[in-house]
């Protein structure tokens, strides 16, 4: 059985309506704030897709209208399952501008657990995005993603490893500085911008880390601003892998 949800958020942004017009409707744009590789059709009835940790997803393009609306959807499936995405862009005076989400869909027989997660994960998601468009203007990133198993350790102790690996107190609190020095890659220092249960980010210079500790494993999603490093992605994927195992 499938259950229906909406989930509609509204968020203001430093930024001029073709600054966010580019930051959600572009591959490089969404790549510098949300999950994955993207790449983006620049028309209504294209695809966009997202890769993510070897997992590739595809959505049609409902609307593509620059600077006002942008919108996808994925393919139903077999049980029929999907989500809509909306993005909405009004711009404001003083260069700002109000963007509206609306994610949308039917969800499968687990639908509450997944719906909640959802339901907390679009607040960070658009502080990401605020985060973006107000310390890196018109740069893109690079996005590395990494994941390591965490076995039968509780969420508590994965975060606890993490924050101690990032020289961090815990709680994880928003301020506090971090410091590490991951093998092959460059130091990473910066200030904690977003902590919840699930997750913290932290901003540096050229950079912004989310650490991510869930049932079994611990995720990052990373978008690098600076020179990219070769190897960035399996850097981290060792640096997950040697902390967590």
């Amino acid at each position: 059985m499938t259950h229906p949800f909406e989930i509609e958020l509204e968020t203001v942004l430093p930024a001029g309506p073709e600054q966010v017009w580019e930051a959600v409707a572009t591959g490089p744009g969404i790549d510098s704030w949300f999950m994955g590789r993207n790449h983006v059709e620049a028309r209504e009835g294209g695809t966009a897709t997202m890769d993510t940790g070897g997992h590739r997803g595809e959505a049609l393009i409902t609307a593509y209208e620059p600077g006002e609306r942008f919108a996808t959807r994925t393919p139903t499936a077999e049980d029929g399952r999907f989500m809509a995405f909306e993005y909405l862009i009004e711009g404001r005076e003083g260069g700002s501008t109000v963007l509206r989400v609306v994610h949308s869909g039917l969800l499968g027989d687990d639908w509450q657990d997944e719906y909640d997660a959802l339901r907390r994960g679009w607040p960070f998601h658009l502080g990401t995005l605020h985060q973006y468009l107000t310390h890196f203007p018109g740069r893109t990133a690079l996005p590395v993603f990494a994941a390591a198993p965490t076995g039968d350790r509780s969420a508590q102790d994965v975060r606890t490893v993490l924050a101690r690996a990032l020289s961090l107190p815990t709680p994880v609190t928003v301020g506090a500085r971090a410091h590490a020095e991951p093998a092959d890659l460059p130091p990473l220092d910066g200030e904690v911008v977003w902590a919840d249960d699930e997750r913290f980010e932290i901003r540096t210079t050229d950079g912004i880390y989310t650490f991510h500790q869930g049932p079994g494993i611990a995720l990052s999603f990373h978008h690098l601003f600076g020179p990219a490093p070769a190897g960035a992605e399996t850097a981290w994927q060792r640096w997950l892998a040697a902390h967590l195992n």
